[in-house]
């Protein structure tokens, strides 16, 4: 009941980003190219027909009217041109709009609070939902509900020209049409239903394991699995093709379907006009319509066939990302009240916990004031980003009071792009111009590497940083931290992986900048819980000790952390990372 919910609230949600005139004129438009189709095929037949009947009688062919029904093909010509070019332009235009709306307000849902970390679980997943599923979800306007009320047009004009003749012929064309053209896709439909999930999740777990393979081809090799991995995706492709063969075999026999029930319409109209004729009650000319009539009358439903086909893949695509779309796309509150005043951070019987892991820390107090500066340390496992995702808010606390000014975190990970180096730091500062980004980087320390470089700003980065060195890409994160308006700077761990001459120089380089913010470092290294005034002790899920600058206590915790010797390792009584 819940997925069928969400998949109606979907539904609403599309019909709302297009409006339901766009979406609605763009189906008439289809069905009255359709129909002027059917009526110039129709009259012109019937032209035909009349223009030899009448030459068979010198008297009729002086009388006959031949400027009236050329001047109608020729209306009729020129208008199914036009409409079906207004046609193209509507719906393409309706429904690129709603995919580029839906896309933004996926982005937006995913912005909330633990996006992140699982953007970094599911990655190639929620890639996935992005593209392939949303892309899909056009099957259900452009092959679906636009050829359904095209066909619907076509068998109720059919039925309206067959009913002037015969009324009862009337209902039995439409009954016919109906019945055998939404029947045939419904059939259709329902048979292609598994194919179609089954080949769209063996495309998405072939895209999973082709990155895989491709990503890390050196550690599968290492560890002797890239013969394996390259089976998985065989495996895969295999799976793919085998639905491919269903869905090929099971369009082939829908076309013949179609092909069957036309043929079928085309005899039935053929009797039915011969037997209306030898009663003298429709002439030869509209009995060539009405066979030309039943001819067309069925090739609209067989535009159903493609997106009956793909309606497995939209139904999971809508029940992938419906829930997503129905939830929303106001991201929650980070904090419920401000801080106390003075206070850049305040938690109050704070416990902390991880969606199937339990409590992980609690009950915290921890207050911070304005411009100090903290170092949490603590065991690897023992909390200290997650505290760091509580304060900046992208881990909802299980309990207490969570408040804190707005903040800027640098995380572990220097996240870059494959966009200019300008692109890069505007995520920070998007209305910065030219000379505030210059600035952050020469407080960085890396405008002299870029302004060495022909294009500046506009030097293009490889994804993730590609061709910067660490230090670098650590540089550059720590200029997109200085652009940032915040007054609260939350570090994790900011100098990993750098060796001590170039962590030193970005230490120094960050507490110049730093001066009159709060600082919040999460650290195991002594070189940065130096720039502590207060260290913050996490042990067994609790503060279990914290000491001021200046005091025997802060230089007893400062020994349990790893000394920036030249091999970095740590002695055995420091705290591990």
């Amino acid at each position: 009941m819940k997925r069928r919910h969400d998949l109606k609230r979907l539904l609403h949600t599309l019909d709302a980003m297009a409006g339901r005139r766009l979406w609605l004129g763009g189906a008439l438009l289809a069905a009255s190219t359709v129909l002027m189709g059917m009526a110039l095929l129709g009259l012109s037949g019937w032209f035909i027909a009349a223009t030899a009947l009448a030459g068979l009688v010198p008297a009729t062919a002086l009388m006959f009217d031949v400027f009236m029904p050329s001047a109608g093909i020729r209306l009729l010509a020129l208008g199914r041109t036009g409409t079906r070019y207004v046609e193209r332009l509507v719906t393409h235009d309706a429904t690129l709009a709603v995919l580029a709306a839906l896309r933004e307000k996926l982005f937006r849902h995913w912005s909330r609070p633990q996006a992140a970390r699982q953007l970094l679980l599911r990655p190639a997943r929620l890639l996935q939902r992005l593209t392939a599923d949303v892309d899909a979800l056009d099957n259900l306007y452009l092959r679906l509900l636009v050829p359904a009320i095209a066909a619907l047009g076509a068998a109720s004009m059919s039925a309206l020209a067959f009913g002037l003749m015969c009324w009862w012929l009337g209902l039995l064309a439409l009954a016919w049409l109906l019945l055998a053209g939404w029947g045939i896709a419904l059939w259709h439909g329902l048979r292609t239903r598994k194919a179609a999930i089954r080949r769209a999740m063996a495309l998405e777990t072939l895209r999973l394991k082709s990155v895989d393979l491709v990503a890390g081809q050196t550690e599968l090799l290492m560890a002797g699995r890239l013969p394996a991995q390259l089976a998985a995706v065989q495996a895969c492709d295999a799976r793919a093709a085998a639905a491919d063969e269903r869905l090929y075999r099971a369009e082939a026999s829908a076309a013949q379907a179609y092909g069957l029930a036309s043929a079928l319409g085309l005899s039935a109209a053929l009797l039915a006009m011969g037997w209306l004729v030898e009663r003298q009650q429709i002439g030869l000319a509209v009995a060539a319509l009405g066979i030309l009539l039943a001819l067309s009358a069925m090739e609209p439903f067989a535009g159903l066939r493609r997106g009956a086909a793909e309606a497995g893949r939209t139904w999971l695509a809508a029940r992938r990302i419906g829930a997503a779309v129905a939830e929303g796309d106001d991201p929650a509150p980070r904090a419920s009240v401000p801080p106390d005043a003075g206070l850049a951070v305040q938690l109050d019987r704070v416990r902390i916990a991880h969606a199937g892991r339990g409590e992980i820390l609690g009950p915290l107090d921890l207050h911070i004031r304005e411009g100090e500066r903290i170092a949490l340390i603590g065991a690897s496992g023992a909390g200290k980003s997650s505290l760091l995702s509580v304060i900046a808010g992208e881990l909802p606390a299980a309990s207490g009071v969570v408040a804190a000014q707005p903040c800027c975190w640098m995380g572990q990970r220097t996240e870059l792009f494959h966009d200019c180096l300008r692109g890069n730091l505007h995520l920070a500062a998007p209305d910065a111009d030219d000379t505030a980004l210059w600035n952050a980087l020469e407080a960085a320390g890396l405008a002299r590497d870029f302004k060495a470089l022909p294009q500046g700003l506009d030097t293009m980065l490889g994804e993730g940083g590609l061709g910067l060195s660490g230090g670098q890409a650590r540089r550059l994160a720590l200029a997109r931290l200085l652009l940032h308006p915040s007054r609260c700077w939350l570090l994790d761990e900011a100098t990993e992986g750098l060796d001590a001459g170039t962590a030193a120089d970005v230490l120094g380089r960050l507490a110049q900048a730093a001066a009159g913010r709060t600082l919040l470092l999460a650290t195991h290294w002594q070189r940065e819980a130096r720039l502590a005034d207060r260290l913050v002790l996490l042990a067994n899920g609790c503060i279990t000790g914290q000491a001021v600058r200046g005091t025997h206590e802060y230089e007893a915790l400062m020994t349990l952390l790893r000394p920036d010797s030249p091999d970095g390792r740590p002695r055995a009584d420091h705290i591990q990372g």
